[in-house]
Order: structure tokens, then sequence, then C-alpha cells
């Protein structure tokens, strides 16, 4: 049987966290105050035809708010070292003589280090350590290729740092790539550009595997960084476009382990958030 009492707290519990007073709540579900305070005070739980807007309002699932058992975790720090990767990565590409790599590893603490990758629960960090986690991703899959060191370091350089692909000091090759993962020549309010995004990224391998190391890196994150329906939207916009992005690694022979690292990485993400969001 539902506990009214503990419902109740759950959604006080969830209002507060969201910033939202009682009155505000009412009025994103179309109910009064009053309503909302029985439903915390647990002298009734609300009907069946606001619970999906009460979820989506306190940004929970339903599931957190009736289940019987209290989940208290933990939380903690994802396993985020920017200092440590930096040198892991520098170490390995002097070794491996990967000149494009340490040329983009000297622009990184310029270009990403001042700017935060922000944390809903308080584990804030540098920026700096998406490209670093994509370029330690690539060398744990056995990518010992300049190329995509390269790209995966410097792919938001143009997006976030301003910085064009044509100045990078890398080839020809890794600045196409570079461009094109990067969203800068596109009008998001065009209803098709995502469409043209993808559909120019899948002609070329190499911004294919740039693109699915950010992606697996960001879904492995995203639930530290952003909100329910957010989580959905990269869920679908994962499900519709990146199948094709892998179909293009998988293309490449000397890939082909990466290809079936990653893609096993992804979908079992993807079909994990697919069920419980």
């Amino acid at each position: 049987m539902t506990d009214f009492k503990k419902t109740g707290e759950r959604i006080k519990t969830a209002r507060k966290a969201k910033g939202l007073s009682q009155e505000k709540l009412g009025e994103k579900l179309g109910v009064s105050f009053q309503a909302v305070s029985t439903w915390e005070q647990g002298k009734y739980i609300p009907d069946a035809g606001h619970l999906p807007a009460l979820a989506k309002a306190l940004d929970v699932s339903l599931d957190s708010l009736f289940t019987e058992g209290e989940r208290k975790w933990e939380l903690k720090a994802v396993n985020y070292d920017p200092g440590h990767m930096f040198t892991f990565v520098k170490g390995r590409a002097q070794m491996l003589h990967f000149t494009q790599t340490l040329s983009v590893l000297d622009r990184l603490r310029a270009a990403h280090g001042a700017q935060e990758r922000r944390s809903r629960y308080g584990f804030d960090t540098t920026y700096m350590v998406h490209p670093l986690t994509m370029a330690c991703h690539a060398l744990a899959m056995g990518l010992q290729d300049d190329a995509v060191l390269a790209a995966a370091l410097a792919h938001d350089m143009a997006e976030d740092a301003h910085i064009r692909p044509e100045d990078l000091p890398v080839s020809e090759r890794v600045q196409e790539a570079v461009r094109l993962v990067s969203k800068c020549e596109y009008d998001p309010n065009q209803p098709d550009w995502e469409d043209r995004y993808y559909a120019n990224i899948r002609k070329n391998p190499l911004a294919c595997m740039v693109k699915c190391l950010d992606r697996v890196n960001n879904l492995a994150g995203m639930a530290d960084a952003f909100g329910k329906e957010w989580m959905i939207r990269y869920t679908a916009e994962t499900d519709r476009y990146y199948p094709a992005l892998l179909d293009a690694i998988k293309k490449v022979p000397e890939w082909n382990d990466a290809w079936w690292l990653l893609r096993y990485q992804m979908l079992t993400m993807l079909e994990t958030f697919k069920r419980i969001l």
C-alpha cells in the first residue's frame, strides 16, 4: 500500500529542490496551492491525470515519488582528474611521436582551461576534462592514431573557444573533421538543421569517430549536468542519428575493434536510458 505521508514528503522535497513554491507548482499543474499542500501533508495523493505533469514539473520519475524503499544515495564526483589525464595523453603522444596531438595539447589550457564543465550537484570542473576524456578513451581502445587524438582534443575549439579550424596546428584532414563536428555554420532555428549537420558528418569517417567519442562521454555524464527533459531529447537524438555514424566507423578496417567497443558502450547506455527515463 502506498504511504501517502512519505509520498507527500517526496513531493515536498522535490518541489523545494526545484526552487518552486506551492503556488508556482500549482500553477504549472492547474491546481490550487491548497491542493499541493494536501498532497505534501499526505492527506491525499494527486489523481492519475496530474501525475505525468507533476513528474515533469519536478524533474523526477513517478517511481521516485511512489517507491516504498528509500534511496539514500551518496553522490560523489565523477572521476575527473584533468591534471593526470593531461600528463597521460602528453606522455603517450611523446612516446608515439604524435606531433599534431602535442601541438593541440599546447593550446588546450588556453582554449578550455578557464571554461567550466558544470554539475547539477556541485562537482564542477574545468571543461578540459571533456576532450581529455575523449583522448584517454581513444587510447584505451587501442586507437594509436595522431589524427584521432588531435581531432578529439580540438573538436570543441571552434565552437566554444572561437578558434577557426584552419588556424589549428594540424593537418587539413583534422581541420575538416573539427569543422564538421562544430555547429557554428548551422542555424538552430531552421527545422532541418540537425539532419543536415549529421548528414555532413556521415561523409567523413574521422568526424564520425570524434562525434561518437564525444557522444559516449556526454551520455555517461549527462545525468550529472542536465535535467530529465534534456536527457530525453539527447537520448532520442542519439537513437536517431548515431547508428549511421557507427556504420561509417566500421568501414575503416583499422578502427574495427574501436567500433565494436563504441557501439557496445553507446547502445548499452542508450537502451538503459530508454528504459528508465
